[in-house]
């Protein structure tokens, strides 16, 4: 019989695979482990079986006893119709390798059966909180009880895997990262395993502190030139975690006393433009970073505008008329008369619009001039009211020229001229007291008879013009009726000429008949020819005057 069974298994390790399924078969301690064949009830009934564990025997089976072994007493279970073994109550040592012999047919199998202590309480011991990015690395570390067989890292819902930062040690129990960067941190969770249970721990957040960077200025209102006194606000902004940072200013390079996320400038000046730039700083990162800086151009607002004349506008001369303006003038725009200004030969523009100026000014020039002055934040207008100086010029005397005795007087005089003119009266040649342009007298005087002149004196061109009157004065009572003074003149100097020219004659006739010398003469003689003349001259002034 013995031989017979020694026979059949030997012939069984051939026939027999396949009899118990491949192994390893995994259990937990405490737990329940089944041997089951592949064999079905119609491939029994089986005469004898045997269950091995390693060299020793677990139950012998026959069709009249079933005899454990008394270590398995109670702990399992054996079912005839398929030779299938159900073993209870695991302990690790009964890990091993199992075995069944079925007669008849010379059957066998094998397997084996692996005992897991059922892991718990997994933990990850957390890294440093101080994770720099791309200074720091971050090292964790995964513990738990029970027969731990893997390690899986979660960092949220995704799997680590290994790379050249990511390394994973001990057989995956220790992560560590190098050189984190932001996209490292989060929620890192580790899973272990064994082939019977398995166990997550308790999340540890990573944290890695980056920046600052994208450092950005914003200006309110955002415009490039502002007036001044007016209030600008300028906004620093960067990315960084955590979020707390150390913000700086600087105008052209230099740092202001000012700190924090906001500058404010109030009733800003003209002494305050120039490049503006904020710097963020990370106490964690120990780093710096400037924005791009921002132009701030403040312009004062034009106030008292004025046109000023280079010289005085006298006809003839050169002159420049400058436009000017407190504040910050940045264009200029002249006018004449309601209508843009043209220069042309005799007109010119220069330093950007500031001077006007004439070649030769002339009275065609006269006029209102308006000059506009503005920058990108305000406007005012000058205005200039141009005459130009001439004269005197068309000096002229009107009035009665020939009066009688106890009549009144009255001369005007006129002249072109601006300014006006002032006028000086001369009667034959000496200064009379009157310097308006008119000379009156109530009541007539022969002495008033005479040439007039009138002087017309412009102060400002500095030029004099003059203009003579002829006024005849007479006594009413001899004076023929029909004939004015000047008449009467011409009939006493004709009464003179003829009497003058009979004596001439007469001695004509005297010194031919006598045949006198020519040059002993008195007539010949120069002096006693100016000497008539003179006389006959009183004559006439005689005459004239009564």
């Amino acid at each position: 019989m013995i031989y017979l069974i020694i026979l059949g298994t030997m012939s069984g390790l051939c026939e027999g695979a396949g009899v118990l399924p491949d192994g390893p078969l995994n259990a937990p301690v405490g737990g329940t482990v089944m041997f089951t064949t592949t064999l079905t009830p119609s491939d029994g009934p089986f005469t004898v079986v045997f269950w091995k564990f390693g060299i020793k025997d677990i139950i012998r089976y026959d069709p009249t006893a079933s005899i454990p072994h008394p270590d398995y007493e109670g702990r399992i279970t054996f079912f005839p119709s398929t030779a299938s073994l159900e073993l209870r109550d695991l302990t690790l040592d009964d890990g091993g390798e199992y075995a069944v012999n079925i007669i008849p047919g010379f059957l066998q199998g094998d397997t084996r059966l692996d005992i897991y202590e059922p892991v718990s309480s997994a933990t990850v011991t957390p890294p440093s909180l101080d994770l720099v990015e791309f200074n720091s690395s971050a090292r964790l570390s995964c513990s738990s009880s029970g027969s731990v067989t893997s390690y899986v890292w979660m960092n949220g819902s995704s799997e680590v895997t290994a790379s050249d930062r990511v390394h994973l040690t001990d057989g995956g129990s220790n992560l560590t990262v190098v050189n984190v960067s932001r996209y490292d941190q989060g929620s890192y969770r580790c899973r272990v395993f064994n082939p019977v249970s398995d166990v997550i721990s308790d999340p540890v957040i990573i944290s890695v502190s980056f920046g600052p960077e994208n450092v950005k200025m914003t200006v309110s209102p955002s415009q490039n030139l502002y007036k001044e006194g007016s209030d600008i606000s300028l906004t620093c902004s960067a990315e960084s975690r955590p979020p707390s940072l150390q913000f700086f200013w600087f105008l052209d390079g230099e740092q202001l006393s000012d700190t924090g996320p906001e500058l404010r400038l109030m009733n800003i000046q003209t002494t305050q433009s120039g490049n503006y730039s904020c710097q963020a700083f990370h106490s964690k990162t120990m780093r710096y970073e400037t924005s791009q800086p921002s132009s701030i151009t403040v312009l004062q607002k034009i106030s008292g505008p004025h046109v000023t004349p280079s010289d005085l506008t006298i006809e003839g001369n050169p002159v420049n008329l400058i436009c000017d303006a407190s504040g910050s003038p940045t264009a200029r725009k002249w006018m004449k008369d309601g209508s843009d200004l043209i220069p042309n030969d005799n007109i010119a523009l220069s330093d950007n619009n500031r001077v006007l100026s004439f070649n030769t000014v002339n009275r065609e020039n006269n006029g209102d001039y308006l000059c506009t002055i503005s920058n990108p934040v305000s406007s005012s207008e000058a205005k200039y009211r141009m005459d130009v100086m001439y004269g005197p010029e068309n000096v002229r005397i009107t009035g009665k020229d020939n009066v009688t005795v106890s009549e009144p007087i009255k001369l005007i005089c006129s002249a072109n001229s601006t300014p006006s003119a002032t006028f000086t009266w001369m009667l034959n040649g000496t200064v009379i007291p009157a310097n308006s342009p008119e000379f009156s007298k109530e009541n007539a005087e022969l002495s008033d008879g005479g040439i007039y002149t009138c002087e017309a004196l412009n102060y400002i061109t500095d030029r004099r013009s003059s203009a003579t009157f002829e006024l005849f004065v007479h006594a009413g009572s001899i004076q023929p009726s029909g004939l004015s003074a000047g008449g009467i003149a011409g009939i006493a100097i004709v009464c003179l000429i003829i009497t003058a020219a009979a004596a001439g004659g007469g001695y004509y006739f005297y010194r031919r008949k006598s045949n006198l010398n020519t040059d002993a003469h008195p007539m010949n003689n120069t002096e006693n020819k100016e000497n008539l003349y003179e006389e006959i001259s009183a004559v006439y002034e005689n005459v004239k005057a009564h």
